[in-house]
């Protein structure tokens, strides 16, 4: 787990992004709940035989509401010091302030509480929500929608995902079905259920915005965001996106916002991705991930003209880990990757996400174009093993650079940037 305990409400980009959850020293005061409306439901199908016009989504909402849970947390804070005042050496006052009135004295711990959201995917009480709702939690609470409130335990968290995995006991639990995010295509209605601000589970609807973001926000670079217009606030984190069928198609995680609220930018983490790291933390209590062991950055239209590409898709290597699975497979500098297991690669991101999802052992099949001529590899991927270690080492690793799973892009521009925004107590984003 990370260091700090205060990230889940912290992060911004530009003007802010900000992970959707709730955090404070002392429980969220009812005024500042006032604010937090739930977005009108606009649309919705259309009536039929025995169903009232103005249903809207009613069904759905029955049916998915009972699986998603409200997560109440709390940990120690981080040891603070009070200055003390400087007397001269031998001076009576200094007794008084302890220490002889130099330097500062600890204060009392405090206890810090946070909220958040969860969704139960199976019915003996395995519950999916991000990492930075239960980071460096001291006891876990998990109040069910009867209101019925149950301790919990983290079976794994994976920061890299922004997911974890909190256990209950309890039985004949209400599930919700995972869908498949894939399929999901921009324009797609969406609900999204969750406790913003601690006001109580609410229900609120959009559509998909977009695919495929990344934010750079996350402990790692295992970023394949579903994009949402759909309202989500502080404490929506962990909970549920979900298509009009009733499945869960993301897991809420950050928002973009200049002030922490909603302005129609929402990020969720695709539910391909989090039932995949949620099997593995179940199992494994931590999740594998393939390494290539390359460097690489997108191809710009420019680049495509100079390389012989008619699209500006692909990854173009930049530099090769000595020894790594792509060293010993025989891809060099300069290469494009063009397809990988017979999938065109669009974008550096898609594609460090499908090898960090492989895996490790796996043989894999790429295309690349190297000198105008287009040819077949195969590389076995080796296993990403710590990412701590690998930032600490990756300045004496040529090729690496910051690599997160054997691979690294080329960085964010310098604006917008992120900034933290609570007083300093948050971890800072990584760059990428």
């Amino acid at each position: 787990m990370s260091r700090s305990f205060l990230r889940s409400s912290a992060l911004v980009l530009g003007l802010g992004l900000a992970s959707a959850g709730v955090w404070s020293a002392t429980p969220v005061a009812p005024k500042a709940l006032m604010a937090a409306v739930s977005a009108p439901v606009t649309a919705g199908p259309a009536a039929g035989p025995g169903r009232a016009a103005n249903d809207g989504y009613a069904d759905v909402v029955a049916k998915v509401t009972p699986a998603v849970v409200t997560i109440r947390v709390e940990a120690k804070a981080s040891p603070q010091f009070t200055q003390l005042p400087q007397f001269p050496e031998g001076s009576p006052f200094g007794d008084l302030f302890g220490q002889r009135g130099r330097g500062g004295r600890q204060l009392p711990p405090q206890v810090q509480r946070g909220l958040g959201s969860g969704v139960i995917l199976s019915n003996d009480g395995y519950i999916l929500t991000n990492n930075h709702v239960i980071d460096n939690a001291t006891k876990i609470d998990v109040e069910l929608s009867d209101r019925r409130i149950v301790t919990g335990r983290l079976i794994g968290a994976d920061p890299a995902s922004d997911l974890a995995v909190v256990k209950i006991d309890e039985k004949n639990l209400p599930v919700l079905p995972i869908g498949d995010s894939n399929m999901m295509r921009v324009g797609d209605f969406v609900l999204a259920v969750g406790n913003p601000l601690g006001v109580g589970q609410t229900v609120t609807m959009g559509i998909v915005s977009a695919k495929g973001r990344a934010t750079g926000l996350g402990d790692g670079s295992y970023e394949d965001f579903l994009q949402t217009d759909a309202p989500i606030n502080s404490g929506n984190s962990g909970g549920a996106l979900v298509n009009t069928g009733g499945e869960l198609i993301g897991i809420n995680s950050q928002i973009l916002s200049p002030s922490g609220g909603n302005i129609g930018i929402g990020f969720a983490v695709p539910s391909n991705m989090a039932k995949n790291v949620m099997d593995q933390l179940v199992a494994n209590g931590r999740v594998r991930r393939g390494l290539l062991g390359v460097t690489v950055q997108g191809v710009t239209s420019d680049l495509a003209a100079g390389l012989g590409l008619n699209k500006a898709e692909g990854a173009l290597v930049s530099g090769v880990t000595s020894g790594g699975a792509a060293d010993k497979a025989g891809i060099k500098r300069g290469d494009v990757i063009t397809s990988y297991q017979g999938r065109a690669v669009l974008d550096t991101n898609s594609f460090r996400n499908e090898i960090a999802a492989t895996k490790p052992g796996t043989t894999i099949t790429l295309e690349i174009l190297r000198n105008g001529r287009t040819s077949e590899i195969k590389a076995t991927l080796s296993e990403y093993a710590d990412a701590q270690q690998a930032g600490r080492d990756a300045n004496d690793r040529e090729g690496e650079g910051s690599a997160k799973y054997g691979m690294t892009v080329e960085p964010l521009t310098p604006e917008p940037r992120p900034r933290c925004t609570c007083g300093g107590n948050c971890r800072p984003p990584r760059p990428r």
